[in-house]
C-alpha cells in the first residue's frame, strides 16, 4: 500500500505536482509542532492527473519525537486521511486549502517518561495546585491544596499507579514542603469516555508505601486526586486549529501508552 505514496519511494517518474504537494504538506505539518525528531509526509494520488482536478487519494504522516505546545512530547504519531479535495492552486502558493472537510485515522504512542514530563508542564500544574476542595475542608481548614511531584507508572491491562505529594497552608510553604507534605498513592484503570476524555476508573488507595500515621489522611487525599484527574484529560483542550480529535481505544504496552482514533479536519491547521 505504501508504494503508492510519494515520499515513501524513489520513483523518478513522480509527477511534479505530487512533488510540490508533498513538499508543501511536509512544511505545513512540521510547523504544527514545537520541535520534532523526524517527520515523513506523503501524498497518494493515482493517476497523478487527478491533482489537476484537485483530488488526491490521501495524505499519510509518520512522525517521531513530536512536541506539541512546547511541553507535550509524543514518541510516535501517524495518521492517514481519506480522499481529499484540495485547491491545487493554493499548493503553488505554499499552502494547502481543503475544498471540503476530511477524516484521518490516527495512532499515537506516549512513553512513561513523556507522560511524567507532561505533569511538569504549566498547563497541567495549574490544574493540580492551589485547589479549593470542599470535601477536604475539615482536613485542610479550608486552605487550598496542591498536588506535586506526580509520578505515574504504566501497568498491564490498562492500569496505572500514581504517586504524589499533597500540601496545604503551612505545609505548602516552599521551605517546608519536602518534609511536611503528605504522600498519596493510587491505582486505577484507564478507559476512554465519550471518545474525548480519559477516564480514571476504579481508583483505589495504595497504602503500602504510606507511613502508618498518615494513612487515614493520605486515603482522603488520594481519592480527591482521583476525582481531579478525571476532570483533567479532555482532548478538546488540545485540539489543533481546524482539527477535532477523538479516541477509539487506548492500551498500555510495557512502558508505552498507545492511542488509536481519528481526526475530523475542517481545514489544515495554521498553527499548533
Amino acid at each position: 500500500m505504501l508504494g503508492g505514496f510519494v515520499g515513501f519511494n524513489n520513483d523518478r517518474g513522480s509527477d511534479w505536482g505530487e512533488n510540490i504537494l508533498n513538499t508543501v504538506a511536509s512544511n505545513t505539518i512540521r510547523h504544527l509542532f514545537t520541535r520534532s525528531e523526524s517527520i515523513e509526509v506523503a501524498v497518494r494520488c493515482n493517476p497523478s492527473s487527478k491533482l489537476l482536478q484537485g483530488t488526491i487519494d490521501g495524505f499519510k504522516m509518520n512522525g517521531r519525537g513530536l512536541v506539541i505546545r512546547r511541553d507535550f512530547r509524543t514518541e510516535e504519531m501517524s495518521f492517514e486521511t481519506d480522499t481529499v479535495s484540495i485547491d491545487f492552486g493554493s499548493a503553488l502558493q505554499g499552502k494547502i486549502a481543503l475544498k471540503q472537510p476530511t477524516q484521518a485515522i490516527a495512532q499515537i504512542k506516549l512513553t512513561e517518561i513523556d507522560i511524567n514530563q507532561a505533569f511538569q508542564a504549566e498547563l497541567v500544574r495549574k490544574r493540580l495546585e492551589n485547589l479549593s476542595l470542599p470535601s477536604l475542608t475539615e482536613l485542610t481548614g479550608g486552605e487550598p491544596v496542591s498536588f506535586t511531584e506526580v509520578e505515574l507508572q504504566l501497568l498491564p491491562n490498562n492500569e496505572i499507579k500514581i504517586f504524589a505529594k499533597a500540601s496545604w497552608g503551612d505545609l505548602g510553604k516552599a521551605e517546608a514542603r519536602s518534609d511536611c507534605s503528605v504522600p498519596v498513592s493510587l491505582r486505577c484503570r484507564l478507559n476512554v469516555l465519550k471518545r474525548r476524555r480519559i477516564q480514571f476508573e476504579n481508583v483505589r488507595f495504595e497504602p503500602d508505601a504510606i507511613p502508618a500515621d498518615l494513612k487515614e489522611i493520605s486515603q482522603k487525599l488520594t481519592l480527591s486526586l482521583g476525582e481531579i484527574l478525571n476532570d483533567m484529560v479532555d482532548l478538546d483542550r488540545f485540539n489543533l486549529d481546524g482539527v477535532t480529535m477523538r479516541l477509539n481505544r487506548l492500551e498500555t504496552q510495557g512502558k508505552n501508552l498507545l492511542f488509536s482514533g481519528y481526526a475530523q479536519i475542517e481545514h489544515v491547521p495554521r498553527r499548533g
